[in-house]
């Protein structure tokens, strides 16, 4: 039913999480983002931001074509309205996802991505980013600590695509530099849905698509995924 564009990263794991814990049919499409895969035309005709992960589904709601939708936030509210899962239908409590799960596209992963960047990858290494963006990321941990010393999940007392949202962004704490230790309600979380079994599936399902464990960014990578600019779309 749905052909999933994916490469084993936290935006990718997003996906596959939904997928496996809702029970939908999927099928991998990979696109290998270390190879450039990302950039080939039948890709960008769908995703036209070169980025995976994006989804085709072939058997939409209303019966009509198939429906293509890129970027893993719109991912996941598609398909939580597609199924009737993971999204509340009342007002309020729809609400409150939505604000969680913006709040992991708009923050969460953007911070967490510059700090893997500027402490991981940069060529250079510079003191100001780094300290910026791995406080960063840990300020926003504080910010998920504090609202999970109340709440079972992000969205309440449910799982949601809030907390699939979040999760894969949290699996990299240690190259983050973020001790769990310190954010005892976020290591609670975390813990509880690392050992849900279609988060286990995701995982397994997605890493062999990389049997190998090959690093997505490594030095002829790095050319492919750090080099782009307007030309890089134009072309």
């Amino acid at each position: 039913m749905i052909d999933l564009y994916f490469w084993p990263t936290p935006n990718g794991h997003k996906i596959t999480i939904f997928l496996e814990e809702a029970g939908l049919d999927y099928s991998f499409k990979p696109v290998n983002i270390s190879t450039g895969d990302q950039f080939k035309p039948e890709f960008l005709a769908f995703s036209p931001n070169n980025r995976m992960p994006a989804i085709i589904d072939n058997a939409p709601a209303d019966g009509g074509e198939p429906i293509s939708v890129f970027e893993s936030g719109a991912i996941l509210v598609y398909l939580a309205e597609k199924t009737g899962k993971f999204l509340p239908g009342d007002v309020r409590g729809r609400k409150t996802v939505l604000e969680w799960l913006f709040w992991q596209v708009g923050g969460l992963g953007p911070m967490a991505g510059q700090n893997h960047h500027f402490v991981q990858y940069a060529p250079e290494r510079i003191p100001y980013a780094m300290e910026r963006y791995v406080k960063e990321t840990g300020r926003l941990y504080g910010v998920m600590d504090k609202r999970l010393a109340d709440n079972e999940f992000l969205g309440g007392a449910e799982l949601s695509i809030a907390d699939m949202a979040s999760y894969p962004w949290i699996v990299p704490h240690e190259r983050q530099q973020q001790d769990l230790d310190n954010f005892p309600n976020l290591k609670r979380w975390f813990t509880a849905i690392k050992q849900r079994p279609a988060v286990v599936r995701a995982y397994e399902k997605g890493q062999e698509i990389n049997p190998n464990r090959t690093p997505t960014v490594n030095e002829d990578s790095k050319k492919i995924l750090f080099s782009q600019s307007a030309d890089t779309v134009k072309r």
